[in-house]
């Protein structure tokens, strides 16, 4: 079967068609099917348990991740499996932000492979003893989507590193993303396996699981989902270059909260969804918004932090206090720079490594005194860039070694082992300064991990014989290129790929006076210790409660194919528009009125040709010949160009440029109500749009008769709403005095008189017609934008008005489904010609209507 290329239908994938891989088993021995109540499944066969009542329900909290915070082992004499709770796990962690009223369950893989004939039982086990869901993942389907898609893929590209040639990177393989979207489907899956979807909140982690979210939205409308990203994303620049960027932006999109660590990756996410979806945002009471289809998608910043406890814990254990002591006795007299990172092409080690070799020529006075201890973690990957990173790494700590260094002097340690946590806080507890380079990551945890061990413990300080008097110190060298560097506005800031001033900086942190040293860390602590790893995980979860909170007060429609799935938010009563139930109305009623917007409703918005096409000359012609039937094309277009197009509708009504000129038909005068027409403010917007004009590329003005527009939409996106940001704000200012109001639309800012509104018009024809005792019985207002909100409000507070004896039949209704005053909607401008068409079909007379119906004055109104 051939595979779409812009995205796989989620119909192929939950068929298991898609990749030939073995199929997981369907379901887990046990599955919470109602809150409170485990029901025991056995061969597709539900059996509840019975004789007891339901105990009250617990709030629940399903935290998906590609990895369970479990480690796992089979023992070689037993053959028995042995599992146990990971504590240096963050998905472990952050249980203490989580009330202990809430049941917590784990979803994700395990970090062994488990034989499929075990699956079934150690599934059971996980469920029962660990509150943990496993996916087991075919080893050639896991293969693929993590060693492949996301390890070889998307983790380069999210730190900037494109595929140029095959000798730097892997270029896109579609095999990979096919295994990537079926690895999602499986541990989709398995949250709807143990979720109650009315109460339970979901949480995924990280670039692993980015377009889980549109399989659970497609199964459970109103699911409570938030997403966070452990790693940068990257500028639209770089992202733009995925081949399936736009469906992994929209999977994004069907969370409820989007979680960053900072600012900088939550702007990169926005302006990809504003330069690739045509989004746009903005922020509402202190929170971040995209609205997405009339639903409010929430964006998060906040780094993570780290657990307290386990980090005082390993500080005051009698390994540390005895590893510590060892440490300062090898290095007596000397100052330690130390360096933890994982062997991997974006840490900077070896970067790290020629500034040390720097500082050591610049200053020959240190030679001897200061040593670079770096700890090398385990590579989580494998390949050959991680080969020859490590390779350049020992080259360079043998050269600096083999020059600088002599008899019980080594300028460079490289410990490259796995290493227990005891003996990297006594590290931390002993290292003058800690420098943490690299070129790209997410966050990285290690500057605040430092930061706690340096403020130790009493039992630490007295196994070191330091005075609990005495002020702690810290100093910390961070890449500017790292998430927690803005957190850490005492650190020495650096660019890694600047080896003279990581050096300097290096000089600066060995020695700064102390009493500043001091006060650096002191800043430090205080934010590490209040922004632990509890705080980040019960803000995240307050936040997303907060963004669930509407979810039943709407309805929800589910639209779209495969990974373009997303979800239509409206308000209940909203609804399409029968053309028979509208069609009867029309019929029954005597008289008539129907408002129709141009742009959007008649004619297409991205059409070129902005002519009306014959159809509607003739539809609008037909209605016009009804004698009952008032019609009116109120539009923000000039009188010029609508009278022109409209030439051979000689009763259709044309309120122009949103109403400042009406003329009842074409006999009649253009009138402009009783408006100044006093346009001396031109002389001041017109030259400060020009100067925007000027500055914007992409950008022009369009001069109305009593109005001023400037248009950006074939701008740069982030460029021009910026602009029209500042445009609005220095108009506001100019024109402060002047009887004008100045608004931003849809891609334009524009400059009008006061009281031009689409929905003012509407009242004073309505008004026309009462005092002629001609008020409709029926009223149809169609329009596509912004501007006709005003109309759709208008005409509905005429029709509730107590004045009204008899209150008309309205029908406001929108082109497009999104959030709208109007109760109906029609999907697209051919729809509304249909619409028209039938009415004109059912009114069942053409009668030409006389001079004097047809003639009206605005003046009666006076």
């Amino acid at each position: 079967m051939m595979l779409s290329r812009s995205c796989i239908s989620l119909l192929d994938l939950a068929s298991g068609d898609m990749l030939n891989f073995p199929q997981t088993p369907r379901s887990l021995p046990r599955v919470i099917t109602v809150p409170g109540i485990i029901s025991e499944v056995e061969d597709g066969n539900v059996t509840r348990n019975q004789g007891s009542a339901a105990p009250e329900p617990r709030e629940k909290k399903i935290i998906v991740a590609n990895f369970l915070p479990l480690n796992a082992r089979k023992d070689d004499e037993s053959g028995k499996w042995q599992f146990s709770l990971d504590e240096d796990s963050l998905l472990l962690q952050m249980r203490d932000g989580i009330s202990s009223d809430t049941d917590i369950v784990y979803v994700g893989s395990l970090k062994a492979d488990v034989p499929a004939m075990e699956q079934e039982e150690i599934a059971q086990e996980l469920l029962e003893n660990f509150n943990c869901v496993p996916t087991f993942l075919p080893p050639e389907l896991h293969r693929k989507y993590y060693h492949g898609f996301c390890k070889q893929y998307l983790w380069p590209l999210f730190h900037y590193m494109l595929p140029m040639c095959p000798e730097y990177g892997n270029r896109f393989d579609r095999s990979l993303w096919q295994a990537y979207v079926s690895a999602n489907k499986i541990y989709a899956d398995k949250v709807m396996e143990v979720i109650n979807p009315e109460d339970d909140f979901v949480w995924v982690h990280d670039y692993h699981l980015m377009v889980m979210p549109t399989f659970l939205r497609r199964r459970f409308k109103r699911v409570k989902l938030g997403f966070f990203l452990h790693s940068p994303f990257p500028s639209s620049e770089i992202y733009r270059t995925l081949p399936v960027r736009d469906e992994i932006l929209k999977a994004l999109l069907n969370t409820d909260l989007v979680g960053f660590h900072t600012f900088d990756y939550a702007r990169h996410f926005l302006s990809c969804c504003s330069r690739m979806l045509g989004l746009n945002y903005e922020s509402k009471r202190g929170y971040i918004g995209l609205d997405y289809f009339g639903r409010t998608v929430y964006i998060k910043i906040l780094p993570v932090g780290i657990h307290m406890g386990r980090l005082e814990s390993a500080l005051n254990h009698p390994s540390s206090y005895t590893k510590a002591k060892e440490i300062r006795e090898q290095f007596r007299g000397k100052k330690i720079i130390l360096g933890v990172d994982d062997m991997d092409i974006f840490k900077g080690i070896s970067l790290k490594i020629l500034a040390m070799e720097q500082l050591l020529q610049q200053r020959p006075d240190l030679r001897g005194s200061v040593i670079l201890v770096q700890i090398v973690n385990p590579a989580r990957s494998t390949g050959k860039d991680v080969e020859e990173a490590r390779r350049e790494t020992y080259v360079a700590t043998e050269r600096i070694n083999g020059t600088f260094g002599f008899p019980g002097y080594k300028p460079v340690i490289l410990i490259d082992r796995p290493m227990e946590i005891y003996e990297k806080t006594a590290y931390y507890a002993l290292a003058e300064c800690c420098i943490v380079n690299a070129v790209r990551d997410g966050l990285n945890l290690i500057p605040y991990k430092y930061i706690v061990c340096r403020q130790g413990t009493s039992k630490m300080d007295e196994a070191l014989e330091n005075s609990s008097e005495s002020s702690h110190t810290s100093m910390l060298v961070v890449s500017e290129f790292m998430g927690c560097s803005p957190s850490l506005s005492g650190a020495i800031r650096v660019n890694p790929w600047d080896i003279d001033g990581v050096a300097d900086a290096l000089y600066s942190a060995l020695t700064m006076h102390l009493i500043e040293k001091q006060v650096r860390h002191e800043k430090h602590y205080r934010y590490v210790s209040s922004h632990d790893v509890a705080y980040w995980a019960r803000s995240f979860l307050q936040d997303l409660e907060r963004a669930c909170k509407d979810h039943y007060s709407k309805r929800y429609w589910g639209i779209g194919f495969g990974l373009s799935f997303r979800i239509l938010s409206l308000s209940p009563s909203f609804r399409k528009l029968s053309i028979e139930n509208i069609a009867s109305a029309y019929k029954q009623a005597e008289r008539r009125a129907i408002f129709l917007d141009y742009d959007g409703t008649l004619v297409p918005q991205a059409s070129i040709i902005k002519a009306p096409s014959p159809q509607v000359i003739s539809v609008v012609n037909s209605l016009c010949g009804d004698p009952n039937s008032t019609v009116f094309i109120v539009s923000g277009r000039g009188r010029n160009s609508l009278s022109d197009w409209f030439q051979d509708c000689e009763n259709l009504g044309i309120a122009a440029e949103h109403g400042y000129f009406i003329r009842w038909n074409r006999r009649s005068d253009w009138e402009t109500g009783p408006l100044d027409e006093d346009f001396d403010w031109k002389k001041i917007a017109e030259p400060v749009m020009e100067l925007y004009t000027e500055t914007t590329d992409g950008s022009y003005v369009e001069a109305k008769e009593s109005a001023l527009v400037w248009h950006y939409q074939d701008a740069d996106p982030d460029f021009g709403s910026f602009q029209a940001m500042e445009l609005l704000d220095h108009l506001e200012s100019v024109l402060a005095n002047e009887p004008v109001v100045v608004k931003k639309g849809q891609h334009i800012v524009e400059v009008k008189p006061q009281g031009v509104t689409k929905g003012l018009v509407a009242e004073k024809i309505l008004s026309v017609l009462k005092n002629d005792g001609k008020l409709p019985e029926f009223m149809l207002c169609i329009g596509d934008d912004r501007s006709d909100e005003d109309m759709f409000e208008s005409l509905m507070n005429v029709a509730s008005s107590s004045s009204i004896v008899a209150a008309p039949e309205v029908f406001a209704c929108t082109v497009g489904q999104k959030p709208s005053k109007a109760r109906y909607y029609l999907d697209d401008t051919v729809e509304v010609v249909t619409l028209l068409r039938s009415l004109a079909s059912a009114s069942g007379s053409n009668k030409p209507r006389s001079r004097s119906e047809s003639v009206v004055s605005f003046d009666k109104t006076a």
